[in-house]
């Protein structure tokens, strides 16, 4: 069987050790009150929810599957009592404005428990977690009046929300859509607020379209005005309401122009609806302004990757933690130095190299994801609370540069570190009893949904990184200059961090500058470049993460080996920090190579065979 506790001492260490939460996220306006005894408390009560509520139903949950019948779709058996218990405590509203039922805590709160809820139960996640878009949608983008009556109930969880953008011939290029959206006549003109739409078409791969946790479901849909130029300059956003609401009351009414055609049998996130779903003439209310959907929907999806990335996290650390039990009980063989417990008829599976490889390169991504996690959600409630309009806008390029490599990183390491988890145990770890080859199964779809990876790598090159004229990746380079320079000279020590991530750190600046000159004169030089781009990004940055663990780990290390010689009962966890972080600098790290010298071998051995001939 899998294994969850979930990683209070990490998630203290990256917040108040690494950066310094407790300072930074209670002086921003809205957020005193996110001190690090409150932020803690919190974590600690929604550890309980996911150990004891969630994780107990992911199993049964994938075996028993979603259920659909003449349009109605059953969860598993007790999600619906799981998901009340949610939504009873407060998790729906964690981070929503107080305006609205809000508890106004930190985005960095709220995407650490998406990481356990990932963990423990990531099929359940989807639920409040679409919701968690439509709410920053709205919040952003509604008019007063959409606020107003949506709003209350969307932040208490008695009503949930969905995204809704692919359609049966278009998934990426959504300048193809096709869904129509057409003015109520008399209506009051002019795309005001009280103006109602006819939205007329089908969409699919909808999670949470159709589910019996909710009263309701605020269906967020891209469609075409009559007017609409073509592309996705055309497209335009709408709220639909499964049921219509008369008023503010917030009570529903009829049932609304939108139906569950079906929904799709899946490899993995099985208690998850996804959904085909039908508008038939319903009545929908633009959202922002006509023909600029698009720019309303980003707001859902760069949220949505953030917790895309997360639960890529998640799938790790239960992986992770399964492994290691299996590895810690399981007796197979005589470690090659001779038996480390002869008393047993063999040894247990953690004495050999090959299992201590799969092991560590589990937790050094795990928690260097988690450190990176935690700069950037940290980033993001920087950008959106601080007072200074500066220092918004660095961390919101921050942000923006680092969003693609949570997303396309952290969902492929999620991957494989659900697959060494299989490795780890062998046959046990293939068969369905003990749990691994859901993680699998499950952690799939996350390199898919909210932009597959491979978009992901094309956003970072074709966007992020000429964007400004190079101003975001200046945001990443500069501190990592910065921390390159001094920390070596502050202590010897740090020299066996600092000296591999300064070679794999110059050569993502030169192949930074080698990408973006090829691309200029060659576009397809820059498709052929992205993927391995951002995997060498992403290593440098989860380098950096671990050279800053190493830092804070020696300082703790030596604190903890005090002057009488009497062990801190925390020193075993700074040295594991310290041997996971030199296992990453030289393990891990060095994989930038095979990736720099794809990425100079350029496009022709990609572009040079003929389409027929594959």
């Amino acid at each position: 069987m899998t294994t969850y506790k979930a990683p209070l001492r990490d998630y203290r260490f990256v917040l108040n050790e690494l950066f310094d939460a407790g300072t930074v996220l209670p002086a921003l306006p809205g957020y005193e009150e996110a001190t690090p005894e409150t932020v803690e408390a919190i974590l600690e009560e929604g550890a309980k929810l996911c150990e004891e509520v969630l994780f107990p139903l992911n199993r049964s949950g994938d075996e028993e599957g979603c259920t659909y019948e003449n349009g109605v779709v059953h969860t598993p058996k007790g999600f619906k009592e799981a998901y009340e218990t949610y939504r009873r405590n407060g998790w729906t509203a964690l981070a929503a404005e107080p305006e609205w039922g809000g508890q106004g805590l930190p985005h960095t709160l709220g995407f650490l428990m998406s990481e356990m809820v990932a963990s423990a139960n990531l099929s359940f996640g989807m639920y409040p977690g679409l919701s968690h878009g439509a709410i920053d949608a709205l919040q952003q983008h509604g008019s007063p009046s959409l606020k107003r009556r949506y709003l209350p109930r969307l932040v208490e969880g008695v009503w949930s929300g969905t995204m809704c953008l692919t359609e049966p011939h278009c998934g990426t290029d959504l300048g193809l859509l096709r869904t129509k959206a057409v003015p109520v006549d008399g209506d009051a003109p002019g795309g005001g607020e009280d103006r109602r739409y006819r939205i007329t078409g089908t969409k699919i791969f909808i999670s949470a379209g159709e589910h019996d946790l909710t009263e309701n479901i605020l269906h967020l849909v891209l469609a075409r005005l009559p007017d609409a130029p073509p592309g996705v300059k055309g497209i335009s956003l709408f709220l639909v309401p499964k049921f219509l609401v008369k008023d503010d009351s917030g009570a529903p009414g009829v049932r609304n122009g939108v139906r569950c055609g079906s929904i799709e049998h899946k490899m993995g996130i099985k208690a998850s609806s996804t959904c085909v779903m039908n508008f038939d003439e319903a009545e929908g209310y633009l959202v922002g302004a006509p023909h600029k959907g698009m720019r309303c929907m980003f707001t859902m999806m760069n949220a949505a990757r953030f917790g895309v990335g997360m639960q890529g996290l998640g799938i790790a650390e239960t992986a992770y933690q399964s492994a290691r039990a299996y590895a810690l009980d399981r007796l197979q063989g005589r470690s090659l130095a001779g038996a480390r417990e002869p008393e047993k008829a063999a040894d247990p599976i953690i004495v050999h190299p090959d299992v201590r490889r799969m092991l560590l390169t589990q937790k050094a991504y795990v928690e260097g994801m988690r450190a990176l996690a935690a700069w950037v959600a940290i980033e993001l409630d920087v950008s959106l609370k601080h007072p200074d309009p500066e220092r918004r806008e660095e961390a919101d390029d921050l942000v923006a540069l680092l969003m693609p490599i949570v997303k396309a990183f952290f969902t492929d390491a999620g991957f494989e570190a659900a697959n060494l988890g299989v490795q780890v145990m062998g046959g046990h770890g293939y068969i369905r009893e003990h749990g691994m080859e859901q993680l699998v199964r499950d952690a799939r779809i996350t390199q898919l949904y909210e932009g597959a990876n491979g978009i992901q790598a094309l956003d970072l090159v074709g966007r992020k990184m000429p964007m400004h004229a190079g101003r975001l990746l200046r945001r990443f380079f500069h501190p990592v200059e910065r921390f390159i320079a001094e920390a070596g000279q502050a202590d010897p020590r740090m020299a066996e961090f600092v000296m591999p991530l300064a070679k794999a750190f110059a050569r993502l600046q030169q192949l930074t500058l080698h990408v973006a000159q090829q691309g200029m004169a060659k576009p397809e030089e820059a498709g052929a470049a992205a993927s391995d781009y951002l995997r060498i990004f992403a290593l440098v940055a989860l380098g950096y993460m671990w050279a800053r663990t190493a830092q804070a780990a020696l300082a703790k290390a030596d604190a903890a080996d005090g002057a009488d010689g009497d062990a801190d009962p925390e020193a075993s966890f700074y040295k594991a920090k310290l041997a996971t972080a030199r296992f990453y600098m030289a393990r891990v790290l060095p994989q930038h190579t095979a990736n720099a010298a794809a990425i100079m071998a350029g496009a022709k051995p990609l572009m040079e065979l003929e389409a027929a001939a594959f």
